[in-house]
């Protein structure tokens, strides 16, 4: 069977030669992407392939070129939120596909409340020689200055969870920010039809977590279409910046004395079980609260009905697609859709349990 295979692509590269009209060991160097061809010959070659369909052994053809490749990655740690686990699965599972074709893996953490030990890692990536890297963008002027570098080197780079408008990344894998938010404004739409809504953003780094800004643009995107004269939602909103369960309560406290009426709550990211602490312990008659990711912290929140819904975006996927993205690019060499959207999903109490993450 093997030299049954072997024939077969040695049948299928003459042919390809043939008809770009070059050698064989020409187009040997064009599938194992080496160096000595011309542009113009090259995608002459893979446009040829393209063509007649021809998909060489890749796994023979790695090992016997003795070609590495080495990806890192960069994303927050775990310590506060679980959330972070489920994209680490998601790498350790691509990895473990792709390790047989001379794929390294390194993956560099850090604190979601400490930008520069963002800088820390993103210097030792560049430090390492890598060819491409999978990154979560969550203090952007750190990320800028990063990929900017990439850009200058080359280095190929996918987002997940957030992307960074106007970069020249490689692909973004994760939910469509906007629309997440919007989506947000119809679920409280449904059970609220006027009234205040509270927007709650809580994060220690406000100006970085510009991802969290175009959930709530979405948000106020879907009540300015749907506001009617008598039937207004009214929002307002309340940015903190410490995140301790304690200061959030506090905050909230301050915020409802002056807007007794607000009847829902839509807080921006995963901290969302904070404020859901808070409504409990107060045991305040039920608001409408809905915010994001089925992590450990928000599901029994979500089971006594102090949560009523959560909004997925599909970690363990992104952080798959991201990996397999960038060995799509740097060793199959297909063409990659820029902008990958993780399905957006709606959980309540009945269906959390049958949610893949």
């Amino acid at each position: 069977m093997k030299k049954q295979q072997t024939m077969q692509q040695l049948s299928g590269v003459k042919e390809i030669a043939r008809r770009a009209d070059v050698s064989i060991a020409t187009v040997d160097r064009v599938i194992h992407n080496r160096k000595g061809v011309s542009e113009v010959t090259r995608q002459k070659i893979l446009d040829i392939i393209d063509e007649i369909g021809f998909r060489p052994n890749m796994l023979a053809s790695r090992l016997a070129s003795k070609k590495t490749n080495r990806f890192a990655v960069l994303i927050p740690n775990a310590n506060e939120t679980d959330y972070w686990d489920a994209p680490r699965r998601g790498i350790d599972r691509a990895y473990q596909e792709i390790r047989q074709y001379g794929i390294q893996l390194e993956v560099f953490l850090f604190d979601l409340n400490d930008q520069q030990s963002f800088a820390i890692q993103a210097k030792a990536i560049l430090e390492g020689g890598f060819d491409g890297m999978v990154l979560a963008p969550s203090f952007i002027e750190e990320a800028i200055k990063l990929t900017a570098v990439c850009q200058l080197r080359k280095i190929p780079y996918v987002f997940i969870n957030s992307d960074i408008p106007h970069t020249d990344s490689l692909a973004y894998i994760g939910p469509h920010l906007f629309k997440s938010g919007y989506l947000a404004g119809q679920l409280i739409r449904f059970g609220l039809k006027k009234g205040k809504v509270l927007v709650v953003n809580v994060s220690r780094q406000m100006e970085a977590y510009h991802h969290l800004l175009r959930k709530e643009e979405g948000f106020r995107a879907y009540m300015e279409h749907t506001n009617k004269e008598g039937n207004n939602i009214i929002i307002e909103r309340i940015d903190m910046t410490d995140t301790r369960d304690e200061a959030v309560g506090e905050a909230l406290n301050a915020c409802l004395k002056e807007h007794a009426d607000v009847g829902a709550f839509f807080v921006t990211n995963s901290r969302v079980r904070s404020v859901a602490k808070y409504l409990r312990h107060q045991a305040l008659d039920h608001r409408i609260l809905i915010g994001y990711d089925v992590v450990k912290e928000n599901i029994a929140y979500l089971q006594d009905g102090t949560i009523d819904f959560l909004i997925g975006q599909k970690p363990e996927e992104q952080g798959y697609a991201g990996i397999m993205t960038l060995f799509q690019h740097i060793v199959v060499r297909n063409v990659i859709t820029k902008e990958q959207y993780m399905p957006i999903d709606i959980i309540t109490k009945e269906n959390f349990e049958f949610y893949r993450n």
